[in-house]
C-alpha cells in the first residue's frame, strides 16, 4: 500500500492548475503528455464524484481499488482450486458432488451434470476456471 505523501504527489502530477483537484481535461492532457489516451467511456467509468474533478481520496480510491480486484480473483481461484480437488485444471461432477457433500449439501451425479451442463460455456462437460469466473458474476 503507498503511503498518503505518495498519492499526493500523484495528484501534484496531474493537477496542472494546483487547485488540489483533478478535471477530466487535466487527467486527459497528462496522459497524453505520457502516451495514454482516456476514452470517454473511461473517464465515466472514473465514477467522477458530482463535480466532475477527481481529489486525494478519489484517487487514493482508484489506485487501491486494483487491489480489491486482485484479492477477489484471488479468492476466486482458491474456491475454484477447492472444487477442483483432483487439481486437474476442471471441476468434474465427481468434484463437484465431493464438494457439496463436504459442505452439507448432498447432490447424486446426476444432479452435479446437471449443474455443470447449466454453466459448461463450452460443452465438454466440466467446468473450467473462466466458466467458473463467470458463474460466479
Amino acid at each position: 500500500m503507498m503511503r498518503s505523501e505518495e498519492y499526493k504527489r500523484i495528484l501534484r502530477c496531474f493537477d496542472k492548475d494546483g487547485d488540489g483537484k483533478i478535471s477530466a481535461w487535466e487527467l486527459r492532457h497528462r496522459l497524453g503528455r505520457m502516451g495514454g489516451e482516456l476514452m470517454l467511456n473511461e473517464e465515466e467509468a472514473l465514477g467522477w464524484n458530482g463535480d466532475g474533478l477527481l481529489d486525494l481520496e478519489d484517487v487514493i480510491e482508484l489506485m487501491e481499488g486494483g487491489g480489491e480486484e486482485e484479492e477477489k480473483m484471488k479468492d476466486l481461484r482458491e474456491a475454484f482450486e477447492m472444487y477442483d480437488g483432483e487439481g486437474i485444471g476442471f471441476i468434474t461432477p465427481q468434484g463437484l458432488n465431493k464438494m457439496l457433500t463436504k459442505l452439507g449439501e448432498s447432490k447424486s451425479i446426476d444432479e452435479c451434470m446437471v449443474m455443470i451442463k447449466h454453466f459448461d460455456i463450452n460443452g465438454d462437460g466440466v467446468i473450467t476456471y473462466d466458466e467458473f469466473r463467470v458463474m460466479m458474476q
